[in-house]
């Protein structure tokens, strides 16, 4: 009988610490937004795998930051880009400098590629920002190119050899490597290349340990060659969203006449809505897949 009672405590405890557990619920319902333009709509779905700029996008658009704003700067075959608080008013110089007072970090995933209707946030160069921090609130959608198989592979090459260039730099610009940085700039001045290129070619492998060279899967080798997109900014640029609806309208803004900066000579106002969507309905009207 004791053990008979032992037995019964036994279940009772694992009954009651696997009740007192949360099951995380995964929501059937999901935020698009939807980007109002004259030439139509855009409807974007973010990503949860980069939720510090999802959180942001939608908080923004709620609050109807991006309404009266505008795409003040489209380049055809690369990309178009918004939400400057200054492309309100009528000054063309300072679009491109707004925000709302905040980056965001960077949160890169190899998964996310640079495709035609991919959405992602602008920042400033990498010497104004290292790592790479994103602008609170300027974006930009891909409009991009088809990229056949050996143009990819060279993009490829290119992008992996300037990522190592800038691994080195920030070796040698870091505060305990002076020394190294100094003998750089001393043989530099005095016009000796041949030492210059020693000492960085000694640097290197210590500078790029742990490297690991970008790689495309099939999948997205064949994005590239059938939709298009702009491989070169993969990896520089947090992608969090893409759009599921509208990228005739995307097309459409992107060849308009342009003026200086590649600032649209009729002004492309937008307004920002979001709306919640179950998942199911997006994936059956949208095609888009969560899996």
């Amino acid at each position: 009988m004791k053990k008979l009672s032992i037995y019964f405590l036994l279940i009772t405890v694992f009954f009651a610490c696997n009740k007192s557990e949360k099951v995380e619920q995964v929501p059937d319902t999901d935020e698009i937004a939807i980007i109002g333009t004259d030439f139509g709509d855009i409807y974007v779905v973010l990503y949860d795998e980069t939720p510090l700029h999802k959180e942001n996008f939608l908080k923004l658009a709620k609050e109807g930051f991006y309404d009266s704003t505008s795409f003040h700067r489209v380049i055809e075959n690369f990309m178009i880009q918004g939400g400057d608080p200054n492309s309100k008013d009528e000054i063309p110089f300072n679009d491109g400098q707004g925000g709302p007072g905040y980056t965001i970090d960077a949160e890169f995933n190899s998964k996310f590629i640079h495709k035609k209707g991919a959405l992602a946030a602008a920042r400033l160069g990498d010497q104004q920002n290292p790592e790479r921090k994103s602008s609170g609130s300027q974006f930009y959608i891909v409009h991009g190119d088809i990229i056949p198989s050996m143009q990819l592979d060279q993009m490829l090459g290119s992008m992996n050899n300037a990522e190592r260039q800038n691994l080195v730099r920030e070796y040698c610009l870091a505060p305990e490597n002076s020394h190294i940085l100094a003998a750089l700039q001393r043989n530099q001045a005095a016009g000796r290349i041949d030492s210059v290129q020693a000492i960085l070619a000694e640097v290197e492998p210590i500078a790029t340990q742990g490297f690991i060279p970008r790689t495309y899967s099939e999948e997205q080798r064949e994005i590239y060659n059938t939709i298009g997109g702009y491989p070169p900014l993969d990896g520089n640029y947090t992608v969090f969203g893409e759009v599921i609806q509208g990228l005739a309208i995307v097309d459409s803004i992107a060849v308009q006449e342009k003026g200086a900066a590649d600032r649209p000579i009729d002004k492309i106002m937008m307004t920002v809505r979001v709306e919640e969507i179950e998942k199911g309905k997006i994936e059956s009207e949208f095609g888009y897949s969560y899996n």
